[in-house]
């Protein structure tokens, strides 16, 4: 017996994602692969119809609007029974009848401990253009910030204040600054090594800077030139001059897990720079894995070392992509109470002194895992995308974001039906 072509077709709507759908961060499927579409809505019109695939039943009931979320399998078929619009963690159940074990509640039990919130920092404009060769147009730059901002990135790191000779990409950063200078809506720190780059920061009207130390002494004094006392001493004195101004200043730690120098960083060592930084009123420390090689393995025992010596609220993580562990490093860090996550668009940024590191976590990419999780970030999926889109065309290579290419075939795709 074969299903009607009519059938057929309310199938593929059904299991095709729409351009309106993108930012749900939901489960879908395409064509034959079994899965859960959270954002279809039918009328009551609609009839369950069996339908025999490969040998696998699959039974699709759809009634009015779709609520409850079940999925019940029965050996080699599936039911499929009132699609959920709302696809919450909190609502899941999934039941297998051929061992009477269920599996209800246990993702509350795994995931509860996410915050509801997560603060993302985009960092593209600065830490992923400044290792660009070819020079990015200042007007470029000013527009891809726009477009970030407009997605409803909360904060935007916008430039750095330091020796055109070392980093020529942002040595329009006075022009970048005051292109923006009237822009509202997210926060612009620019980047101050030391404090001749303060003060020119403070004359362009910045409102917030960011200071760079590392947990690795080979990678401090070959990307600031100084060893990490040195460092920090240079870092007390911006830290002081903001205070007085009443400006706040973030902190970054590099090299958090591994340098390309030094091999593994023990987690005491990035405890004592995060302190100390901490200690200089820093509000905020971001810990990197500049080239990405942490997993959950190692990441995990250096944020309970850092955590053991500064507030879970003063945290944040800012990982690369090298061996596609990011993401997973990412929700280890949601899970340990961090909310606030760095992140470049289109995955742009890599380090110069690290041999094969590829760029920061794309932020399209972050941000569909925490709408897949029901994470509030207040972050628009789409407009993300047509920043991304917007500097990787003008870049001239594709997307750094999975989330970013996959969605944007999906609306190619559906602009077509």
């Amino acid at each position: 017996m074969l299903a009607s072509k009519k059938s057929l077709q309310k199938l593929y709507r059904c299991c095709t994602i729409f351009p309106s759908m993108i930012n749900s961060g939901d489960s879908w499927l395409l064509k034959g692969h079994t899965s859960f579409q959270a954002s279809c809505s039918e009328t009551a019109n609609d009839a369950r119809e069996r339908i025999f695939w490969s040998g696998q039943r699959r039974n699709v009931s759809r009634v009015g609007s779709l609520t409850p979320t079940c999925a019940v399998f029965r050996g080699n078929s599936l039911d499929i029974d009132n699609l959920c619009h709302d696809w919450h963690l909190s609502n899941r159940c999934y039941t297998s009848l051929s061992n009477y074990k269920s599996t209800r509640g246990s993702s509350d039990k795994l995931l509860g401990s996410i915050p509801k919130y997560v603060k993302m920092v985009e960092v593209g404009p600065r830490d992923g253009l400044q290792n660009e060769k070819d020079v990015v147009p200042t007007h470029v730059k000013v527009e891809l910030i726009r477009m970030l901002v407009s997605s409803g990135l909360p904060v935007v790191e916008a430039t750095s204040f330091v020796s055109p000779k070392w980093v020529p990409q942002l040595a329009d950063a006075t022009d970048v600054m005051a292109a923006i200078r009237d822009l509202e809506g997210a926060r612009f720190p620019v980047l101050t090594p030391n404090l001749k780059g303060f003060e020119a920061a403070v004359a362009t009207g910045a409102k917030e800077v960011a200071i760079f130390a590392s947990a690795s002494e080979s990678f401090s004094k070959s990307n600031i030139n100084c060893s990490i006392e040195d460092s920090l001493i240079r870092y007390g004195d911006v830290a002081l001059a903001a205070s007085k101004l009443s400006i706040p200043v973030r902190g970054y730690i590099s090299c958090v897990v591994g340098c390309p120098v030094e091999g593994m960083i023990s987690p005491s060592k990035v405890a004592y720079v995060a302190k100390r930084l901490c200690d200089m009123g820093c509000f905020e420390i971001s810990l990197g894995d500049t080239i990405g090689v942490g997993t959950p393995g190692t990441v995990i025992p250096m944020l309970e070392a850092v955590l053991d010596v500064v507030p879970v609220d003063k945290l944040a993580v800012h990982f690369h992509d090298t061996y596609g562990q990011a993401l997973s490093n990412i929700l280890a860090s949601l899970l340990m109470g961090i909310n606030t996550v760095d992140s470049s668009v289109s995955g742009l940024g890599g380090c110069p002194y690290a041999k094969g590191a590829s760029g920061n976590v794309a932020t399209e990419d972050v941000v569909y895992m925490l709408n897949g999780l029901g994470v509030e970030t207040n972050v628009d999926l789409q407009k993300v995308i047509l920043a991304g889109n917007f500097i990787c065309k003008h870049l001239g290579r594709p997307s750094g974001s999975k989330a970013a290419i996959a969605l944007s075939k999906v609306t190619a795709h559906a602009s077509k039906l």
